[in-house]
């Protein structure tokens, strides 16, 4: 049996070829080129270079002289009292709406030299014709009022890049005086990358916004799209009063419960809703009683806060004054350095509670009854996504838990690990939740009895994500080194080789990985578990052999899941695997033959497949299933191919 240092023996040089005396001889045959030949590539060069003329920017000039020129001019628009010469052929040929209006049988304008424009102000008009003759107008010294009414113009007539141009240098003078008529142009037209930056201005600004009275200005509909907003971090009696300024103002019967709906009354103060709720008369009484009841009885963690939004920013930080409350070495975790740390220094840690393991996710607790570690953030805050680095300076693996709460009693568990090996970095995803205090719980090291952790951070993501059964369903490969995936067992030149990308530079020496048939396997842990149900490997193949194996998943290192038996077939080079998917912490690759030697050979492992390799693949081999029943690496029914397909798409 060969053993695994034969496996890396040099290569053979292989010396270069040649040239034979034919070859040599047939340069002798070929013709000198003349003085006439270069001349002729010159002249060829040199009409190339001046072949194609390109004079637009004189065209758009010329075409642009013609705004407002009586000259040709073939039709009058009257807008708002206010002429306008205008030429049909520019008109039909810059605007889908004109040459309906001005060329279309069955219209009244087709025939008229003279045509009314409704409900336009003739200075947003005239700005609109300039555009459209000139591809360009100046907004920098125009007023908002008469952006707002290009704005509509151009949505009106389809002038898309117009509206999206206009759209987007609004969106970058949003003030506290313009960002309700704005927001309401936004909402009225559905322009929602507008509508997001208004909603956005507004939620930053509430306070400002809610003391000079600007938020009385929207319809109900605006209004209640505002403050029934997570992100509207305003006292609630402030926006209770803010309800019943804009009913006093518009009286408006229809809109009444739809804005009360939106006020949070348990978060209100219980002498505010009996001093000054209930004698507004404006909600009724069984209504603020339901409330109390609520506010008194239930979990704070139950409760539907507000809370600040800070889109993809790392809110545990100095800057948003955030600081860690409890932990050993508390300086350490949210210094921001995730390069300078080993066995000594570099984490915050706290020992491991034995009794910690077994609390039920739905269970409250004081954080003062077991060890963790607690960040404090700056205020209460939006989050959905932690993001943790779990010391890694050996093959350790964690299990833990993530709570959020409020005030530190009544905790919400929005991360549980515990039943997982993790590794290195974590990045979890989960529900958007209000939040002022979050806790990891370690209850798990499979080194010693101190969970250790090297940095955090707490944000609100704006990445899409996909969540099963609390678990990521990555779309993209995980099984990499920027991942913190890591190879456990197999043998190669250069460590974590089988998943550092490469699968191009391989040869007889090096960038595989390997391990000796009938004596152990290949084996690569996540850094967490995944939601997975594809796999594709690169087989060794500089020479014609072939290979048999099959790979397992688990969760545990102890409990394995056949995913692909192999072992009964000759497999070369690329290997594509698909299955149900599958919670997947570690995958092992056992090898079982080799035709050539005693040595399983793997160069690039990955998990998820590419998206786009698996899609072909499973539409290539779908069309051939009824002709090949051995096709796929598992039975997959049509149903289990169409969800992966519609996974994956």
């Amino acid at each position: 049996m060969q053993s695994l240092n034969e496996m890396f023996t040099n290569s053979a040089q292989s010396s270069e070829p040649q040239p034979s005396a034919r070859c040599t001889q047939s340069q002798h045959l070929m013709p000198a080129p003349n003085q006439h030949t270069f001349s002729s590539m010159n002249t060829a060069n040199s009409s190339h270079i001046i072949s194609e003329i390109n004079h637009v920017k004189q065209l758009a000039t010329d075409i642009g002289n013609l705004f407002l020129d009586t000259d040709y001019a073939d039709v009058k628009l009257i807008v708002d009292g206010v002429e306008f010469n205008a030429h049909k052929i520019v008109l039909a040929a810059r605007s889908q709406y004109f040459r309906a209006l001005l060329f279309s049988s069955g219209m009244s304008e087709t025939n008229s030299s003279c045509i009314q424009i409704k409900e336009a102000k003739a200075s947003a008009f005239r700005l609109l014709l300039q555009y459209i003759y000139k591809a360009k107008v100046n907004l920098k010294n125009e007023k908002e009022e008469l952006l707002i009414d290009l704005l509509s113009l151009a949505h009106q007539y389809g002038f898309v890049d117009l509206q999206k141009s206009v759209s987007d240098y609004l969106e970058s003078i949003l003030d506290v005086k313009n960002v309700c008529s704005i927001y309401e142009i936004a909402s009225l037209y559905q322009l929602s990358s507008l509508g997001l930056h208004c909603l956005r201005f507004i939620d930053k600004n509430c306070l400002e916004l809610l003391r000079q009275n600007s938020l009385l200005h929207l319809s109900s509909d605006s209004l209640s799209s505002v403050i029934e907003r997570d992100s509207f971090c305003a006292p609630e009696l402030h926006i209770f009063s803010l309800v019943r300024e804009w009913h006093e103002l518009n009286k408006c019967a229809e809109a009444k419960p739809q804005l009360i709906s939106k006020i949070r009354l348990p978060l209100m103060q219980l002498d505010e809703l009996l001093n000054q709720v209930r004698l507004s008369k404006l909600i009724d009484s069984d209504v603020i009683l339901d409330a109390i009841k609520l506010k008194h009885e239930s979990n704070e963690s139950v409760l539907n806060y507000r809370g600040v939004l800070y889109p993809d920013e790392n809110v545990a930080t100095c800057k948003y004054q955030a600081a860690v409350l409890k932990g050993e070495f508390k300086s350490a975790l949210l210094d921001g350095d995730v390069l300078n740390y080993d066995f000594d220094r570099g984490f915050t840690y706290h020992p491991i509670d034995d009794s910690m393991s077994s609390v039920s996710p739905s269970s409250s607790s004081s954080s003062s009854t077991h060890n963790c570690i607690v960040v404090k953030l700056g205020n209460s805050t939006i989050l959905n996504h932690v993001r943790l680095l779990l010391w890694d300076k050996d093959t350790r693996s964690y299990s833990y838990y993530i709570e959020v709460s409020m005030n530190e009693k009544d905790w919400l568990r929005v991360v549980d690990y515990s039943d997982y090996l993790c590794r290195s970095w974590q990045n979890l995803f989960f529900k958007p939740v209000v939040a002022r205090y979050v806790r990891v719980v370690g209850v798990r090291n499979t080194a010693n009895r101190i969970f250790h952790l090297v940095s955090m951070e707490i944000r609100y993501t704006t990445q899409k994500y996909d969540i099963l059964n609390e678990l990521i369903v990555p779309q993209h490969n995980v099984a990499t080194i920027g991942q913190s995936a890591f190879v456990l067992e197999g043998v190669s030149r250069s460590k974590n080789a089988l998943i550092n990308g490469d699968y191009k530079n391989y040869d007889w020496d090096t960038g595989y990985t390997c391990h000796q048939l009938g004596s152990g396997c290949i084996l690569v842990q996540l850094a967490q578990p995944f939601v997975i149900g594809s796999m594709r490997l690169l087989l060794w193949d500089c020479d014609k052999r072939s290979y048999s194996y099959c790979i397992e998943t688990s969760l545990d290192q102890c409990n394995w899941s056949m995913v692909a038996d192999k072992r009964n077939e000759a497999c070369r080079s690329w290997q594509i695997i698909v299955f149900p998917q599958r919670p997947v912490s570690f995958v092992r690759i056992t090898g079982t033959h080799n035709t050539a030697n005693e040595v399983f050979h793997c160069v690039h492992f990955e998990s998820p497949c590419d998206p786009e390799i698996l899609n072909r693949y499973l539409e290539n081999h779908a069309q051939l299933a009824s002709q090949y029943s051995n096709i796929c690496p598992l039975n997959i029914n049509n149903q289990d191919r169409d969800q992966i397909v519609h996974n994956v798409n």
